[in-house]
């Protein structure tokens, strides 16, 4: 996975094998640096930047990624747990040309071993770079600044 962004608490990264290819929108997963089953074992203080942290990567990601030529309409957020069954956050881009994961349309995850993840684009250097400066803009926003 490649980094993109590390608080105290959390790692926010680009998975080399997507669920989403960047193109129909990319995927990026936050993740608590600390063992927890689900949201209910973290902390309010640990409840609260996690909250805050999808708001500012799923907005700079809709950003960084749309100035990379990449049509995204929304960000989907799951935090499912079905083949890790531990806590992390997906952020899906769903870019309104999507050819796989098609806008408008439910996502649809099939068993990895079914071979439909082979082939799938993550988000490359100049994609994470966008969606990096756009996170480190917003968290100096009064919208985020004192979170």
């Amino acid at each position: 996975m490649a980094l993109i962004f590390e608080s105290k608490n959390f790692t926010v990264e680009a998975p080399d094998r997507p669920h989403v290819d960047r193109l129909d929108g990319g995927h990026i997963v936050i993740n608590p640096k600390i063992m927890a089953e689900d949201r209910t074992q973290l902390s309010s203080a640990l409840g609260k930047e996690l909250m805050m942290l999808t708001m500012v990567v799923g907005e700079a990601m809709k950003v960084g990624l749309s100035r990379r030529g990449i049509d995204i309409g929304r960000i989907n957020y799951q935090d499912n747990g079905n083949w890790r069954h531990e806590l992390h956050v997906h952020l899906y881009g769903r870019a309104k040309s999507a050819t796989k994961q098609r806008y408008g349309e439910a996502l649809s995850f099939p068993k990895p071993e079914k071979g439909y993840y082979e082939g799938l684009s993550p988000l490359d250097a100049d994609d994470i770079a966008s969606v990096q400066s756009e996170i480190e803009r917003l968290l100096a926003t009064d919208k985020y600044r004192n979170f």
